[in-house]
Protein backbone atom coordinates (compact mmCIF):
# COMPACT_ATOMS: atom_id res chain seq x y z
CA UNK A 1 0.00 0.00 0.00
CA UNK A 2 2.66 2.45 0.73
CA UNK A 3 3.59 2.79 -3.24
CA UNK A 4 -0.01 3.29 -4.33
CA UNK A 5 -0.97 6.68 -4.85
CA UNK A 6 -4.37 7.84 -3.30
CA UNK A 7 -6.09 10.94 -4.33
CA UNK A 8 -8.65 12.51 -1.41
CA UNK A 9 -11.41 14.40 -2.90
CA UNK A 10 -12.50 16.36 0.15
CA UNK A 11 -10.97 16.69 3.24
CA UNK A 12 -13.46 17.29 5.82
CA UNK A 13 -13.36 15.41 9.22
CA UNK A 14 -13.73 11.81 7.96
CA UNK A 15 -11.39 12.04 4.77
CA UNK A 16 -9.19 14.22 6.82
CA UNK A 17 -9.07 11.39 9.66
CA UNK A 18 -8.24 8.69 7.14
CA UNK A 19 -5.45 10.41 5.30
CA UNK A 20 -3.94 11.24 8.85
CA UNK A 21 -3.92 7.77 10.01
CA UNK A 22 -1.86 6.82 6.96
CA UNK A 23 0.21 9.21 7.06
CA UNK A 24 0.69 8.24 10.82
CA UNK A 25 1.15 4.35 9.71
CA UNK A 26 4.12 5.57 7.26
CA UNK A 27 2.33 6.14 4.30
CA UNK A 28 4.69 8.49 2.02
CA UNK A 29 3.34 11.96 1.38
CA UNK A 30 4.08 12.09 -1.39
CA UNK A 31 2.00 9.51 -2.28
CA UNK A 32 -1.19 11.28 -1.46
CA UNK A 33 -2.89 14.39 -3.01
CA UNK A 34 -6.23 16.06 -1.79
CA UNK A 35 -8.77 18.63 -2.84
CA UNK A 36 -10.23 21.21 -0.77
CA UNK A 37 -13.15 23.72 -0.90
CA UNK A 38 -10.87 26.77 -0.01
CA UNK A 39 -7.09 27.64 -0.93
CA UNK A 40 -7.08 28.98 2.67
CA UNK A 41 -7.83 25.40 3.86
CA UNK A 42 -5.40 23.37 0.89
CA UNK A 43 -2.91 25.85 2.20
CA UNK A 44 -3.87 24.82 6.04
CA UNK A 45 -3.79 20.80 5.26
CA UNK A 46 -0.29 21.10 3.31
CA UNK A 47 1.32 22.68 6.18
CA UNK A 48 -0.21 20.62 8.90
CA UNK A 49 0.73 17.25 6.83
CA UNK A 50 3.03 17.84 4.04
CA UNK A 51 0.49 16.90 1.50
CA UNK A 52 0.06 18.88 -1.74
CA UNK A 53 -3.59 19.67 -1.79
CA UNK A 54 -5.41 21.80 -3.94
CA UNK A 55 -8.63 23.91 -3.64
CA UNK A 56 -11.31 22.43 -6.18
CA UNK A 57 -13.79 25.04 -5.09
CA UNK A 58 -11.58 27.78 -6.80
CA UNK A 59 -9.62 25.86 -9.51
CA UNK A 60 -11.48 23.65 -11.93
CA UNK A 61 -8.28 21.35 -12.38
CA UNK A 62 -8.12 20.48 -9.05
CA UNK A 63 -9.74 16.85 -9.05
CA UNK A 64 -8.17 16.22 -12.70
CA UNK A 65 -4.94 16.83 -10.89
CA UNK A 66 -5.68 14.32 -7.98
CA UNK A 67 -7.03 11.34 -9.87
CA UNK A 68 -4.46 11.92 -12.66
CA UNK A 69 -2.55 8.23 -12.16
CA UNK A 70 -4.41 7.39 -8.91
CA UNK A 71 -4.72 3.99 -7.86
CA UNK A 72 -7.33 5.00 -5.05
CA UNK A 73 -9.85 7.85 -5.27
CA UNK A 74 -11.92 7.99 -1.66
CA UNK A 75 -14.85 10.54 -2.15
CA UNK A 76 -15.55 12.35 0.63
CA UNK A 77 -17.64 15.03 -0.09
CA UNK A 78 -21.19 15.62 1.27
CA UNK A 79 -24.00 12.83 0.40
CA UNK A 80 -25.20 15.24 -2.04
CA UNK A 81 -22.44 15.92 -4.08
CA UNK A 82 -21.44 12.90 -4.39
CA UNK A 83 -23.06 11.72 -7.70
CA UNK A 84 -21.81 14.91 -9.56
CA UNK A 85 -18.48 14.23 -8.49
CA UNK A 86 -18.44 10.80 -9.49
CA UNK A 87 -19.44 11.61 -12.85
CA UNK A 88 -17.10 14.42 -13.02
CA UNK A 89 -13.80 13.09 -12.44
CA UNK A 90 -15.46 8.93 -14.47
CA UNK A 91 -13.68 10.38 -17.80
CA UNK A 92 -10.22 10.60 -15.84
CA UNK A 93 -10.30 7.37 -14.01
CA UNK A 94 -7.61 4.36 -15.29
CA UNK A 95 -9.77 1.47 -15.54
CA UNK A 96 -7.56 -0.30 -12.16
CA UNK A 97 -8.35 2.39 -9.74
CA UNK A 98 -10.84 1.89 -6.88
CA UNK A 99 -13.34 4.09 -6.29
CA UNK A 100 -13.82 4.92 -2.83
CA UNK A 101 -17.08 6.50 -0.79
CA UNK A 102 -17.60 7.48 2.89
CA UNK A 103 -20.60 9.28 2.35
CA UNK A 104 -23.57 7.84 3.89
CA UNK A 105 -26.83 7.14 1.88
CA UNK A 106 -25.30 6.99 -1.70
CA UNK A 107 -25.81 3.11 -3.03
CA UNK A 108 -23.09 1.13 -5.33
CA UNK A 109 -25.73 1.56 -7.96
CA UNK A 110 -25.77 5.23 -7.76
CA UNK A 111 -21.68 5.28 -7.60
CA UNK A 112 -21.83 2.82 -10.59
CA UNK A 113 -24.34 4.32 -13.01
CA UNK A 114 -21.98 7.57 -12.68
CA UNK A 115 -18.28 5.97 -13.02
CA UNK A 116 -17.35 4.01 -16.03
CA UNK A 117 -18.40 0.76 -16.82
CA UNK A 118 -15.87 -2.23 -14.91
CA UNK A 119 -14.85 0.61 -12.59
CA UNK A 120 -13.81 -0.92 -8.95
CA UNK A 121 -16.06 0.66 -6.73
CA UNK A 122 -16.39 0.31 -3.08
CA UNK A 123 -18.93 2.05 -0.20
CA UNK A 124 -17.88 2.64 2.93
CA UNK A 125 -19.20 3.11 6.44
CA UNK A 126 -17.05 4.91 8.92
CA UNK A 127 -17.53 6.09 12.57
CA UNK A 128 -15.96 9.01 13.86
CA UNK A 129 -13.59 6.92 16.48
CA UNK A 130 -11.43 6.57 13.50
CA UNK A 131 -10.23 10.45 13.98
CA UNK A 132 -8.32 8.42 17.09
CA UNK A 133 -7.51 5.48 15.40
CA UNK A 134 -10.09 3.39 17.11
CA UNK A 135 -12.86 3.43 14.44
CA UNK A 136 -15.03 0.82 12.50
CA UNK A 137 -15.12 0.79 9.16
CA UNK A 138 -17.70 -1.32 7.04
CA UNK A 139 -17.34 -1.53 3.60
CA UNK A 140 -19.33 -3.44 0.63
CA UNK A 141 -18.08 -4.07 -3.04
CA UNK A 142 -19.80 -2.78 -6.14
CA UNK A 143 -19.89 -5.44 -8.84
CA UNK A 144 -16.89 -4.85 -10.50
CA UNK A 145 -14.84 -5.01 -7.11
CA UNK A 146 -12.59 -7.89 -6.88
CA UNK A 147 -10.77 -9.06 -3.77
CA UNK A 148 -7.73 -7.53 -4.96
CA UNK A 149 -9.31 -4.04 -4.98
CA UNK A 150 -11.34 -4.65 -1.58
CA UNK A 151 -7.96 -5.50 0.00
CA UNK A 152 -6.81 -1.87 -1.46
CA UNK A 153 -9.55 0.06 -0.17
CA UNK A 154 -9.68 -1.84 3.55
CA UNK A 155 -5.61 -0.82 3.54
CA UNK A 156 -6.94 2.88 3.12
CA UNK A 157 -8.87 2.46 6.73
CA UNK A 158 -6.59 -0.36 8.37
CA UNK A 159 -4.71 2.07 10.02
CA UNK A 160 -7.31 4.05 11.45
CA UNK A 161 -9.46 1.10 12.61
CA UNK A 162 -11.43 -2.64 12.65
CA UNK A 163 -12.70 -2.76 8.87
CA UNK A 164 -15.36 -5.42 8.35
CA UNK A 165 -17.14 -6.51 5.12
CA UNK A 166 -20.47 -6.75 4.60
CA UNK A 167 -23.24 -7.24 1.42
CA UNK A 168 -24.70 -3.73 0.58
CA UNK A 169 -28.09 -5.50 1.93
CA UNK A 170 -26.22 -5.39 5.46
CA UNK A 171 -24.69 -1.76 5.35
CA UNK A 172 -27.81 -0.07 6.87
CA UNK A 173 -27.78 -2.72 9.56
CA UNK A 174 -24.21 -2.05 10.26
CA UNK A 175 -24.52 1.45 10.45
CA UNK A 176 -27.26 1.67 12.97
CA UNK A 177 -24.85 -0.52 14.81
CA UNK A 178 -21.07 0.82 14.74
CA UNK A 179 -21.86 4.37 12.24
CA UNK A 180 -24.54 5.45 14.98
CA UNK A 181 -23.20 3.74 18.00
CA UNK A 182 -20.85 6.21 19.16
CA UNK A 183 -23.78 8.53 19.59
CA UNK A 184 -25.43 5.81 21.95
CA UNK A 185 -22.41 5.38 23.96
CA UNK A 186 -22.29 9.22 24.68
CA UNK A 187 -25.80 9.45 25.11
CA UNK A 188 -25.28 6.53 28.15
CA UNK A 189 -22.77 8.70 29.50
CA UNK A 190 -25.15 11.85 29.38
CA UNK A 191 -27.80 9.56 31.44
CA UNK A 192 -25.44 8.38 33.70
CA UNK A 193 -24.14 11.66 34.50
CA UNK A 194 -27.88 13.06 35.04
CA UNK A 195 -28.30 9.89 37.39
CA UNK A 196 -25.34 10.95 39.35
CA UNK A 197 -26.77 14.66 39.69
CA UNK A 198 -29.94 13.41 40.52
CA UNK A 199 -28.02 11.36 43.23
CA UNK A 200 -26.30 14.42 44.94
CA UNK A 201 -23.08 14.47 42.52
CA UNK A 202 -21.65 18.03 41.47
CA UNK A 203 -22.69 17.62 37.41
CA UNK A 204 -18.84 18.26 36.48
CA UNK A 205 -17.48 15.48 38.44
CA UNK A 206 -20.64 13.20 37.57
CA UNK A 207 -19.72 13.90 33.46
CA UNK A 208 -15.65 13.34 34.49
CA UNK A 209 -17.02 9.70 36.09
CA UNK A 210 -19.29 8.97 33.24
CA UNK A 211 -16.85 9.97 30.74
CA UNK A 212 -14.52 8.37 32.14
CA UNK A 213 -15.97 5.20 32.52
CA UNK A 214 -17.79 4.67 29.44
CA UNK A 215 -13.84 5.24 28.04
CA UNK A 216 -12.80 2.66 30.48
CA UNK A 217 -15.38 0.08 29.74
CA UNK A 218 -14.62 0.65 25.89
CA UNK A 219 -11.11 -0.25 26.77
CA UNK A 220 -11.24 -3.70 28.20
CA UNK A 221 -13.51 -4.58 25.34
CA UNK A 222 -10.87 -3.17 23.10
CA UNK A 223 -9.03 -5.94 23.99
CA UNK A 224 -8.47 -9.65 21.95
CA UNK A 225 -11.39 -11.69 22.90
CA UNK A 226 -12.71 -9.52 24.88
CA UNK A 227 -16.81 -11.09 25.49
CA UNK A 228 -19.29 -8.21 26.57
CA UNK A 229 -21.63 -10.50 28.45
CA UNK A 230 -18.42 -11.86 30.34
CA UNK A 231 -17.64 -8.69 31.72
CA UNK A 232 -20.70 -7.92 32.35
CA UNK A 233 -20.93 -10.94 34.63
CA UNK A 234 -17.90 -10.27 36.01
CA UNK A 235 -19.07 -7.06 38.05
CA UNK A 236 -22.25 -8.34 38.32
CA UNK A 237 -22.16 -10.40 41.90
CA UNK A 238 -25.47 -12.05 42.85
CA UNK A 239 -27.82 -10.04 44.79
CA UNK A 240 -25.03 -7.13 44.71
CA UNK A 241 -25.62 -3.50 43.63
CA UNK A 242 -24.96 -3.63 40.17
CA UNK A 243 -27.14 -6.39 39.70
CA UNK A 244 -30.05 -4.88 40.89
CA UNK A 245 -29.33 -2.04 38.39
CA UNK A 246 -29.06 -4.49 35.59
CA UNK A 247 -32.21 -5.98 36.39
CA UNK A 248 -33.91 -2.27 36.83
CA UNK A 249 -32.62 -1.70 33.02
CA UNK A 250 -34.09 -4.69 32.24
CA UNK A 251 -37.74 -4.03 33.93
CA UNK A 252 -37.66 -0.79 31.74
CA UNK A 253 -36.94 -2.35 28.60
CA UNK A 254 -33.36 -0.66 28.23
CA UNK A 255 -32.49 -3.72 26.00
CA UNK A 256 -35.64 -3.38 23.83
CA UNK A 257 -35.41 0.62 23.07
CA UNK A 258 -31.92 0.44 22.33
CA UNK A 259 -32.75 -3.02 19.30
CA UNK A 260 -35.67 -0.06 18.71
CA UNK A 261 -33.09 2.86 17.86
CA UNK A 262 -31.11 0.53 15.90
CA UNK A 263 -34.29 -0.54 13.74
CA UNK A 264 -35.04 2.84 13.53
CA UNK A 265 -31.64 4.17 12.33
CA UNK A 266 -31.82 1.28 9.69
CA UNK A 267 -34.94 2.16 8.56
CA UNK A 268 -33.81 6.00 8.17
CA UNK A 269 -30.36 5.12 6.65
CA UNK A 270 -32.52 2.87 3.62
CA UNK A 271 -34.71 5.72 3.62
CA UNK A 272 -31.98 8.41 2.54
CA UNK A 273 -30.66 5.90 -0.08
CA UNK A 274 -33.92 6.42 -1.52
CA UNK A 275 -34.33 10.21 -1.35
CA UNK A 276 -30.58 10.74 -3.02
CA UNK A 277 -30.75 8.24 -5.76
Amino acid sequence: MSSSVIAFLGTGNMNGAILRGLLAAGHPAGQIRATTRSAESASALAADTGVEARPAGQDESANAWAVDGADVVVLGVKPVGIAALAAQIAPLLAPHTVVVSVAAAITLATLEAALPAGQPVVRSMPNTPLQLGAGVVGISRGTSADDAAVATASAVFSDSGEVFEVPESQIDALSAVSGSGPAYAFYLAEAMADGGVALGLDRELALRLASATIAGGGAMLSQPGADPVALRRAVTSPNGTTERAIKTFDQLGVREAIAAGEKAAAERATALSIELA
